[in-house]
């Protein structure tokens, strides 16, 4: 041991080991660190979730002809489909839906709007209700973008914005409240405030007042359009009855970061709110290519554990009396597999495998790490070899996609023993390398 440590100490031996001394408790802290929840209890969900949806459930011809899609008004119209969509969304506990009709006009007018169509889409939700305690809520989605038509900081503008979101909830009374979405909205935004008490104060009594709302700052999107403090958000959260948090569009890299972020905002935005109800938004969509979206971190999957894992801190039994659920964007991006995985990991309909596929890869690894620790030099390169071998058929069947084929059950396991017999050959040289005694200088 001394004969090895001596020879550590000396060059060229000596720097790798000081940066392995130093970078590997790092990566196997990082390794370790399991920063989401997999709860799969079923006690996160108030069956209150809700959705925000296209254009096209509630908007006028004019947008149909005007984004050349024509062709889908008959499927957007048909009563039936309606129907068997909201039943669809009551299946997974959406009961809040957010029916786009942005962006509104310079005059601040909301966008224009089929009356007809807006009956329809309530007559179905009204027929969903059923047996349900809670009733299927109908939001429609307005505002804009700040450097388009959305001119908040004229008071004119927001005016007339406010008369337009009351002469709908007038002409449609069956509608719950309007869902507003101004974007960006600066932390500290007076004129956003502004907005808000006045449509509190225009909109028919009874009515609620949603808002999209947004994260608190971190440093890992430092960004002040798109993050609110805490002073700010309990601001808005006093002036509305609802706010979705936006909790996507980080640009983060890292799959445990994120889970991280998410449910660090998840404690913080329940915490802060002075009388509104939270969602989380969950994103479902796919901005490949994008530099605020990374569909493989921002999915699904990774923001659920993010909210369990904010949820569960500290073992509560009880949810938080503010906290409503989550808010999934979008209803046109959502696939089957989504809607199941919805189901599976917030609703406890299906056991959890994962977990049990994880510890049998990592001892199937360990195993192969073990295989691959030759007692001659010659046993070592042999698996040295074996395993790069494996390793690259397995990894090029990836690659051209076979695995979609029908050969997934197969090519996972081959590189992960691919990799274990790298791993414990090259180990076991490394070892053999490091007892050699020095020869003569």
């Amino acid at each position: 041991m001394r004969a090895l440590l001596a020879r550590i100490r000396r060059p060229p031996w000596r720097a790798p080991a000081l940066a392995l001394a130093i970078l590997a408790p790092i990566g196997i802290a990082y390794a370790i660190w399991s920063p989401g929840e997999d709860d799969r209890s079923g006690r996160h969900d108030r069956r209150l979730n809700g959705i925000w949806m296209q254009h096209g459930w509630l908007g006028d011809d004019a947008w149909f002809v005007e984004n050349g899609k024509v062709d889908r008004m008959p499927e957007l119209r048909d009563q039936a489909r309606i129907a068997k969509m909201l039943h669809d969304l009551r299946s997974h506990g959406v009961t809040d839906l957010f029916p786009h009709l942005c962006p509104a006009s310079d005059d601040g007018s909301i966008a224009p709007h089929d009356d007809a169509q807006i009956e329809r889409f309530l007559d179905a939700a009204a027929a969903e209700q059923g047996s349900w305690t809670d009733p299927m809520r109908v939001l429609p989605w307005i505002g804009g973008r700040r450097e388009s038509t959305a001119h908040v900081e004229d008071p004119a503008w927001r005016r007339a914005f406010v008369a337009s979101a009351r002469g709908l909830l007038e002409e449609h009374p069956r509608l719950a409240g309007v869902h507003a979405n101004i974007e960006p909205w600066r932390d500290g935004d007076a004129a956003g405030l502004a907005l808000l008490d006045e449509l509190r104060a225009g909109l028919p009594p009874g009515k609620l007042l949603s808002v999209s709302g947004y994260p608190p700052p971190t440093i890992w999107h430092p960004f002040r359009d798109v993050h609110w403090q805490e002073p700010y958000f309990r601001e808005v959260s006093r002036r509305c009855d609802q706010i979705a948090v936006m909790a996507y569009d980080t640009a983060l890299r890292q799959e445990k970061i994120y889970r991280w972020l998410v449910a660090s905002w998840t404690r913080d935005v329940i915490a802060w709110s002075e009388g509104a109800d939270i969602l989380i938004g969950v994103p479902t969509y796919d901005d490949s290519g994008t530099p605020w979206h990374v569909p493989r971190v921002e999915n699904l999957e990774n923001a659920l554990l993010g909210i369990h894992a904010g949820l569960g801190l500290g073992g509560e039994v009880e949810l938080p009396a503010r906290y409503q659920g989550v808010a999934i964007y979008s209803d046109w991006e959502t696939s089957e597999d989504e809607w199941r995985q919805l189901s599976w990991m917030l609703s406890a309909r299906k056991p959890d495998y994962a977990r049990q596929a994880r510890v049998g890869f990592a001892a199937a690894f360990l195993a192969c790490v073990g295989i691959g620790w030759g007692r001659s030099r010659r046993d070592r390169f042999q698996r040295l070899i074996g395993g790069a071998i494996l390793l690259v058929l397995a990894g090029g069947a990836w690659l051209a996609g076979l695995e979609s084929a029908g050969l997934e059950m197969a090519v996972l396991p081959a590189i992960i023993v691919g990799l274990g017999l790298i791993a414990g050959s090259s180990l076991s040289m490394l070892v053999a390398r490091l007892r050699t005694p020095p020869g003569p200088a």
